[in-house]
């Protein structure tokens, strides 16, 4: 792709900028120190902060967010930049708690302005959890997004997900150039070991199906609840084939980088 940036600022949060729109997903911006309660006897304690605070980020067109009922995508200032946001886009549960344009699963919307490309913004399947778990977890959207001249394929956010049926059909449906690949093998002590997010052995293999040119990892630091980190996915990516880890791109926080 051309002309795209992504900077990533911690957590889930990332800008993209691209064609003259700014796009912000996931907007967590509070400070570290506190614990979050999930729900079910779920919760995670913030370790790091934000790398730029939500003046520093700039103005902001559009908000892509997975889910708004979690703290670790959607804290308490970042609902507050919410109300300054022109457009939001979250799941068809979501829009009714905070606004927006609600989509549920391969549901599009798209994105317009003067002298801006138009932007097509297509819901992406997530199960945040093991099977049966959605009506505990609540439900969750990732997004890929595709203008007009991209030469490669969208650019994909897969939002919080495992790795089930419904996550291997994306790249049946679509190619991806770049995939923003939210990881952290999630995990909470009163349900063992079962995950609530990718895994750094299942981001390898959806990686393997998907087969973009750049993946860029978020969402695998700064909680207690990750059970795996950055370290445990590059041995994972190191060890898959045709050299799938070339295409591993680590963002360094607050610095924009080209996808």
């Amino acid at each position: 792709m051309k002309d795209v940036r992504v900077t990533h600022i911690g957590g889930p949060t990332t800008l993209i900028e691209v064609g003259g729109w700014r796009i912000l997903t996931d907007p967590t911006f509070d400070p570290p120190g506190r614990r979050y309660s999930f729900g079910w006897g779920t919760s995670s304690r913030k370790q790091t902060g934000p790398a730029l605070q939500p003046g520093e980020v700039g103005p902001v067109d559009v908000v892509l967010l997975s889910h708004d009922h979690h703290a670790d995508n959607l804290d308490d200032r970042g609902r507050k930049l919410l109300a300054g946001v022109p457009v939001v886009i979250t799941t068809a549960a979501g829009s009714r708690r905070v606004g927006g344009r609600g989509l549920r699963a391969w549901e599009s919307t798209e994105l317009t302005g003067a002298d801006r490309p138009a932007i097509k913004v297509t819901a992406t399947p997530c199960r945040h959890g093991p099977v049966l778990s959605e009506p505990i977890v609540g439900q969750v959207i990732g997004f890929a997004l595709e203008w007009e001249g991209q030469e490669h394929g969208v650019l994909w956010i897969t939002g919080d997900t495992v790795l089930y049926p419904a996550v291997r059909e994306v790249p049946r449906r679509m190619t991806v150039d770049t995939v923003v690949l939210h990881l952290g093998a999630v995990r909470f002590p009163i349900t063992g070991g079962l995950h609530y997010s990718l895994t750094a052995d299942d981001a390898v293999e959806l990686c393997e199906l998907v087969r973009p040119r750049t993946i860029i990892p978020v969402h695998y630091e700064g909680w207690s609840h990750f059970s795996q980190g950055r370290a445990a996915v590059e041995r994972a990516f190191a060890a898959a084939p045709d050299g799938l880890g070339e295409r591993l791109h680590w963002l360094p926080l607050d610095q924009p980088a080209g996808a």
